[in-house]
């Protein structure tokens, strides 16, 4: 039997394991945010469910100090490059430090960075600490105020996402130095390529910053690209220089066998479970059935099973939990 580090190294190889990696992941409570606390919470989910890597979560604000609230393009100047150590991201490090010297080199770890435009849409309302699954649907002011933006000085929106992606491309690096083995960056093209924005924004303003934090962290060895929403363009995300793609491909799509035959060999792809409808609604047999039609769909690409993002700890039951890790330990 492999090691669970052995496991995961072997698909991101291009070959089979003696059975797919699995995990999945929420956001704990706030008390469980940051500190020990944080660490404790992930370390206990890990052995609860006998995950095989843990992504580590990342509900450290930005540093919004010196920006506050941007409300114009004049407060879109106050978004300078900064240390990647500024503010709460100092505590993200910590975290990382901590779980790090607690798991040592047997499992893999990869830790949340949220892209520059996602960073963006949290600065241009009040802070909210609110998390969750992401919504698929629906209108949002955050998108709304960002494209008048954009309508006033293009521009000046597209420094301040440069500004972002410095400073998180610097937090990147320190991630690694902190133990993590690679980054969890999570990207979103369906909140950019609106109407009022231009279907070519995504390319044009967020794909090079998220492209400068990738390439900060190149060498590390469990860089997953996080698709977000209903992507638009899967396949420029597909050529992303990362090991990993998750996406949701039972809730928004693309069918993982879509994937299977378009993301490029070197690149491992990760789902297979609906985090939205079948883990919070359906039964452990639904969970289980999942993982199976999965697997049929992956065919002899390898794969690692997890949900297509966050999950509500209060909705879904553990029973569907351990249905999904034992579909996957017996494969």
């Amino acid at each position: 039997m492999m090691t669970k580090r052995e496991r995961l190294e072997t698909v991101l190889a291009g070959q089979q394991p003696d059975r797919p990696p699995v995990s999945f992941w929420y956001h704990f409570s706030p008390a469980q945010a940051t500190g020990q606390a944080a660490v404790e919470a992930h370390l206990k989910h890990l052995e609860a469910y006998d995950l095989d890597f843990v992504k580590v979560m990342n509900d450290h604000e930005y540093p919004r100090e010196d920006i506050g609230v941007i409300e114009s393009t004049m407060d879109l100047k106050k978004v300078k490059p900064r240390p990647g150590n500024t503010g709460e991201l100092a505590a993200q490090l910590e975290v990382l430090r901590r779980l790090s010297e607690r798991l040592g080199n047997e499992i893999l770890t990869c830790t949340t960075i949220f892209n520059p435009w996602a960073v963006l849409r949290k600065l241009v309302v009040p802070e909210n600490r609110k998390h969750g699954p992401p919504k698929l649907v629906g209108e949002d002011e955050r998108d709304d105020r960002i494209s008048a933006l954009l309508k006033e000085d293009r521009a000046a929106v597209k420094a301040a996402v440069d500004a972002l992606a410095e400073t998180l491309a610097d937090f990147a690096r320190l991630c690694i130095e902190a133990g993590a083995k690679g980054i969890f960056l999570s990207v979103r093209d369906d909140w950019v390529n609106r109407p009022a924005n231009g279907p070519n924004t995504y390319n044009e303003i967020v794909k090079p910053a998220d492209l400068k934090i990738i390439n900060a962290v190149k060498d590390a060895p469990f860089n997953f690209l996080h698709i977000c929403g209903k992507p638009q363009n899967f396949r420029v995300f597909a050529e992303y220089p990362v090991k990993v793609i998750n996406w949701a491909d039972r809730a928004a799509g693309p069918s993982i066998a879509y994937a299977r035959d378009r993301a490029k060999k070197e690149i491992a792809i990760a789902g297979g479970v609906d985090n939205l409808k079948t883990m919070p609604e359906g039964t452990p047999e639904d969970c289980a059935d999942e993982v199976r039609d999965a697997l049929r769909q992956a065919k002899d690409r390898p794969i690692i099973i997890t949900p297509g993002c966050t999950f509500d700890p209060e909705a879904v039951p553990a029973e569907n939990l351990k249905a999904i890790v034992a579909t996957a330990h017996n494969a």
